[in-house]
């Protein structure tokens, strides 16, 4: 491990602040998510106006949320275009995995229990679930080479 990425990862990372970071940098990337939402729904208003925003928003938190990640939550150091790149691809693409836990479980409760008190609920347990799956995906998939040297008793 080079000293820079000894430096980063520090014996504090113990579970509890490892969750907590995580927890924070959803909170700061959903608020970037919602935000260009708003910002694309004032500068177009066409035909797909709706989707144009899901989209934009949705890269906005996805890049957001990688950065914080890679940097604070496993001290990666990938460098270069195509090692990022790809490295990118791959947390986009547990992503969309632990969207569809998120969504099949906010819409599961929605229509098993027609109500929206039962879709939030669904909402909740989902995004609570479809996180820490994408942790464990990332800490697996994404970022394995930062967690293979990661100093002893971090997560």
């Amino acid at each position: 491990m080079t000293s820079r990425a000894a430096e980063l990862s520090t014996r504090t990372d113990r579970p509890v602040v490892v969750a907590a970071k995580y927890a924070l940098f959803a909170a700061v990337a959903t608020g970037c998510n919602l935000g260009s939402q708003a910002l694309m729904d004032r500068a177009y208003r066409g035909a797909v106006a709706v989707y144009a925003s899901l989209f934009v928003g949705t890269l906005v938190g996805l890049a957001v949320k990688y950065g914080l990640d890679k940097k604070f939550i496993f001290h990666d150091l990938t460098q270069g275009f195509f090692g990022r790149g790809w490295q990118f691809v791959r947390y986009a693409l547990t992503g969309v995995l632990t969207t569809a836990v998120f969504w099949g479980l906010e819409l599961g409760a929605y229509h098993a229990f027609h109500s929206q008190a039962a879709r939030y609920v669904g909402g909740a347990v989902g995004l609570a679930l479809g996180y820490w799956l994408k942790y464990q995906l990332d800490k697996r998939l994404v970022f394995s080479r930062a967690q293979d040297s990661a100093p002893t008793g971090t997560v």
